[in-house]
């Protein structure tokens, strides 16, 4: 173990081996990190929340938590977490393996995420969001959950497997974007989405198959696991 000797560990928390902890971080009381984690400088592991309701934070084996960035208690990581640079989490999140968090992205807590999920910088996820396996989320995106804002009505956004939601898109609340799906940038999304489809524009609309788009040499773009294998297990990539 490897911890910056300005680092604050409360002997309470339950730190696995060959963990390093850089300059400055904060690990509170009622927080579980995994073998092989690296956490960075500045960072606060296991903020307390009463709605927490006294569950621990769980960090799970291998993951990489870079500086600057906030986990409240009551959320649980399963292996390989990797978070960019001041990453807010709040309470009672439920992710799978190898989930990546971009700079500056907002997880808002209550809310369950797949295995292999990619958030990148600048992404808002609301509460009682519920994110399938594989899927992507682009930068300046927000899940959104209040119909007649505000209010103390929370409708979660549904983000089905291998969808994809491009940059600067907001996902209005109780909206399901199915399976497959490919939702074009800048478009703002209400409702129900049909699997495999393409959805453009404020409101967006369906514009066809995502089979229609292909890449330069002209195969198909779609589904992205025909070509695009970087950064996932083979154990992963032999099921596609």
């Amino acid at each position: 173990m490897t911890i910056h000797h300005t680092a604050i560990i409360s002997p309470k928390a339950k730190i696995g081996a060959n963990v390093e902890i850089g300059p400055n971080t904060i690990i509170y009381d009622n927080v579980e990190i995994g073998d092989n984690t690296i956490i960075g400088a500045f960072c606060e592991m296991g903020v307390a929340n009463y709605l927490s309701k006294g569950v621990p934070l769980i960090i799970g084996k291998n993951s990489n938590i870079r500086s600057h960035s906030i986990f409240y208690e009551g959320s649980t990581f399963e292996e390989g977490l990797m978070t960019g640079h001041r990453v807010t989490v709040r309470e009672l999140v439920k992710a799978g393996k190898n989930l990546q968090i971009g700079t500056l992205s907002d997880l808002q807590g209550h809310c369950e995420i797949g295995d292999y999920v990619r958030f990148h910088s600048n992404v808002h996820i609301g509460q009682h969001s519920k994110i399938g396996n594989f899927v992507w989320i682009f930068p300046y995106v927000v899940l959104t959950n209040d119909p007649h804002p505000p209010s103390n009505t929370m409708l979660g956004v549904t983000v089905e497997d291998y969808a994809l939601i491009a940059t600067m898109s907001v996902i209005l609340p109780g909206a399901v974007i199915a399976e497959g799906c490919l939702i074009g940038a800048h478009s703002s999304v209400k409702g129900k989405t049909e699997k495999h489809s393409i959805y453009v524009g404020s409101p967006a609309k369906s514009v066809g198959p995502t089979s229609k788009i292909k890449l330069e040499d002209g195969s198909d773009a779609y589904p992205w696991t025909k070509h695009f294998k970087r950064g996932y297990p083979e154990d992963v990539i032999k099921n596609w």
